[in-house]
């Protein structure tokens, strides 16, 4: 094993009734003063948010704030507003009830409230590093992201169509009921599903060696994760396919799947401009460009990529090139049978046109000023020959 350091404070509550607790977890990290965060009317029309409001009352609690809302690709003004209101009411926990989306929003939230001075989209380009910030707790609705154990959030800016990530702190707590997940419609099911996957596709492939138990955990997380995905598509009510998914999400973004190398999230940074720009699902703009970057990169370290053929897809056959290019081909084929778009096309925004393309990769190097990702680290002209490869 390679060096390196690892800490996930996150307390997870799983399993069915997971929720009863949220009072107790919230005076527990000195919450009195709750906002409640949440995304469409579903949480309302299901009477999940009118029972977390109960149970929050019956525990001596009141949620001062319930704002709804939150956008897929979570918005920057929206963000600002409910700073605003947090400040306002002087709510001292953000509580996320929903998936990534919702969860990314109260981060933003709760270090926003805790700096009223500060401009919050500055923390995010970097410009000031914020380390201050109210608790957050979060009711999982979806297993997707993996932002309710993760130490990061993204944005979008409308304005301008940046989509960007950044360093946040974890969420306290994270109650997780998978009976919450089998509700979601169909398509987000999938993206979330892609998403889970792609996580640990973007920390498994590094040139870093040496980590055996860390590809281990990667390896079957994945395996895992699209056998129980199949299982759940034949059956959407699937209870335990969709806990082993829900788990395997927070695990594949807690960093544990990648201990001992970097992070490439190529397939992030690429993926951030088309749903900044587009507004398409996180999960399907990974999904959309994975089999390109692959491709264009795996000379790098064709060994890697064979060995992932054997690993997940048991492909034993044939040169190392050829064992490497069939479990791209096969991680594609899957993503396809999944339901998620490998390409521009199936994605939803259509062939761009040159200008287009050069625009995107413009945005991924700040117009070719700086390279992105580790294992390849890409610069203008190779974002734009895989943003090429997609563009079908």
């Amino acid at each position: 094993m390679h060096s390196f350091e690892y800490f996930c404070p996150t307390e997870i509550i799983f399993g069915q009734g997971a929720e009863n607790s949220i009072a107790e977890k919230i005076r527990k990290h000195g919450g009195s003063r709750v906002m409640i965060l949440y995304g469409g009317g579903s949480a309302i029309k299901s009477g999940l948010i009118p029972k977390i409001e109960r149970l929050l009352m019956t525990g001596g609690l009141t949620a001062l704030k319930v704002i709804g809302g939150v956008k897929p690709n979570p918005r920057l003004n929206f963000a600002r507003h409910a700073i605003r209101e947090a400040i306002d009411a002087k709510i001292n926990f953000v509580l996320a009830v929903g998936g990534g989306s919702v969860i990314d929003t109260a981060k933003a939230v709760a270090l926003g409230a805790a700096n009223p001075n500060a401009e919050i989209w500055d923390h995010w380009l970097k410009k000031i590093n914020l380390e201050k910030s109210l608790p957050v707790g979060a009711v999982l609705t979806i297993a997707a992201a993996g932002s309710e154990t993760s130490d990061s959030a993204v944005l979008t800016d409308e304005e301008s169509g940046k989509k960007a990530g950044s360093i946040t702190p974890r969420p306290v707590f994270a109650i997780m009921n998978p009976e919450f997940a089998l509700t979601v419609p169909h398509y987000p099911l999938i993206c979330g599903i892609a998403d889970i996957i792609m996580h640990t596709l973007e920390r498994y492939f590094s040139k870093i060696e040496g980590n055996e138990f860390t590809d281990m955990i990667a390896e079957s997380l994945i395996k895992n994760v699209m056998a129980q995905s199949k299982a759940l598509l034949k059956n959407p009510q699937d209870l335990h396919a969709m806990s082993e998914i829900m788990w395997c999400g927070s695990v594949s973004h807690t960093g544990f799947t990648g201990l001992g190398r970097d992070r490439d999230f190529s397939a992030h940074k690429l993926g951030h401009e088309l749903s900044g720009r587009y507004d398409v699902a996180h999960g399907a703009s990974l999904t959309a460009v994975w089999a390109s970057w692959a491709r264009t990169v795996y000379t790098v370290k064709p060994e890697r990529f064979a060995n992932f053929a054997e690993k997940i897809f048991g492909i034993t056959d044939g040169t190392i090139d050829e064992r490497a290019n069939a479990g791209i081909d096969a991680m594609e084929n899957y993503f396809r049978e999944l339901g998620t778009p490998t390409n521009f096309s199936e994605l939803g925004i259509g062939v761009q046109s040159e200008k287009e393309l050069n625009f995107l990769a413009n945005m991924v190097t700040s117009g070719g000023t700086k390279k992105v990702a580790t294992f390849q680290p890409l610069d203008r002209d190779l974002v734009l020959e895989i943003y090429r490869k997609a563009n079908v």
